[in-house]
């Protein structure tokens, strides 16, 4: 639904009249940015989503079945020559916005937040149990679905709802002629989301888009140099084993790191332009000292932190991780009226993210272990359970 570009190599564009003739739907077109014999990036994206997308067995679990409706249906694929270069191009079913859009500087009320990350937990299980590391887990990539009802607007009324595509010109700064492999116009992203104070439990119909990163590792060994998820969701073994295969157990960290942001508005770590050095230092300021293998050979700990782990003085220092809660989720509910979470749900809740926000990725839970953990089970499973129920 936007035409903003991704780490995938590709854009979405925006629906702008995009509709299957032959099934009467809209559809979301990703178009692969232009290679000249190179087409990997998308192509993986792809086989992907055709695999998880795959239908079902009759025999599998409700869980299988309410993962799996989280995952985009790959509806056709197909290559377009241009000027540029050959295109790989797919559809999916078009979404309202994503998470991050709608989140920024804005709070889920309490039982949508709750939701959303129920949503979001069954969404990954669902594709580790088909063997994927999604690799990319942030609130931009989770998507929020449309209304069943929006494939029978005709595109006059679309545009009727929610206003025409507006362009802009695009020009050169040296203002010089556009060469011809350029539009002379560029068309602006149609918005149709809501405010996250607005969303209610039959609002959460969500997708995990954007597997540009995804990949099975019993077949296919990525190191952590390979990773490209932002510094601030990555798992801190992407720097500091970075010629160790990625693992299952990478989803795990950022997925936490996504919780964090759904329940609090604000990232965890800084999402500020921040060095590697910087946000490691916050990693130890918030969740304590790192194994001992990588302080050593940490070569900048000492612009941080004394040999005794004690932070530098006079540098900013991240609170610790329950404090954290209190000063950037609690603080920030309690000032706007969105509720905020009780003494027993929040040690259930810090507890589960202190585990999944393990140093070592064997000593995070699988998702299957966080699903099982006391927050998901007593807090979250009956607000999603109560959000399917809205949405009948």
């Amino acid at each position: 639904m936007s035409s903003t570009a991704d780490t995938t190599s590709s854009t979405n564009l925006g629906l702008a009249g995009i509709r299957d003739s032959r099934y009467d739907r809209y559809v979301a077109l990703k178009v692969g940015i232009a290679h000249w014999g190179k087409k990997d990036a998308l192509l993986r994206q792809t086989r992907s989503l055709r695999a998880l997308s795959a239908p079902l067995s009759y025999s599998a679990s409700r869980q299988q079945r309410l993962g799996h409706s989280s995952i985009p249906c790959l509806l056709d694929q197909f290559e377009v020559h241009g000027p540029n270069g050959m295109h790989v191009c797919y559809t999916t079913t078009p979404t309202r916005c994503n998470l991050h859009e709608v989140s920024f500087s804005r709070l889920f009320p309490l039982d949508v937040a709750r939701a959303l990350s129920g949503g979001l937990a069954l969404a990954l299980a669902y594709t580790h149990s088909k063997g994927y590391v999604h690799g990319d887990i942030q609130l931009q990539n989770v998507l929020v679905k449309l209304p069943s009802s929006f494939d029978a607007l005709s595109i006059d009324q679309l545009y009727e709802k929610y206003g025409k595509p507006a362009t802009v010109d695009v020009r050169r700064k040296d203002g010089e002629p556009l060469p011809p492999n350029i539009p002379p116009k560029a068309v602006l992203p149609l918005y149709l989301g809501k405010k996250a104070q607005e969303f209610t439990l039959a609002d959460v119909r969500i997708l995990l888009s954007d597997f540009g990163e995804a990949f099975a590792p019993d077949t296919d060994i990525r190191p952590g140099k390979a990773s490209n998820i932002p510094l601030a969701f990555q798992p801190p073994e992407v720097r500091f084993e970075p010629d160790a295969p990625l693992t299952l157990s990478s989803d795990i960290w950022s997925l936490a790191t996504a919780i964090w942001e759904i329940i609090g508005m604000k990232a965890i770590f800084s999402t500020d332009w921040v060095t590697g050095d910087e946000m490691t230092a916050q990693h130890i300021d918030e969740l304590g000292p790192m194994p001992l293998s990588w302080w050593d050979r940490w070569e900048k700990r000492g612009e941080f932190f004394d040999e005794n782990v004690r932070p530098i003085e006079g540098r900013d220092v991240w609170p610790p991780l329950d404090q954290a809660f209190e000063d950037f989720v609690q603080v920030s509910r309690r000032k706007r009226g969105m509720g905020e979470f009780g003494k027993e749900e929040t040690i259930a809740l810090v507890h589960l993210m202190r585990r999944m926000l393990a140093y070592l990725p064997e000593d995070r839970p699988t998702v299957e272990e966080v699903l099982e953990s006391e927050w998901m089970v007593k807090w979250v499973m009956p607000d999603f359970e109560r959000s399917l129920q809205a949405q009948q």
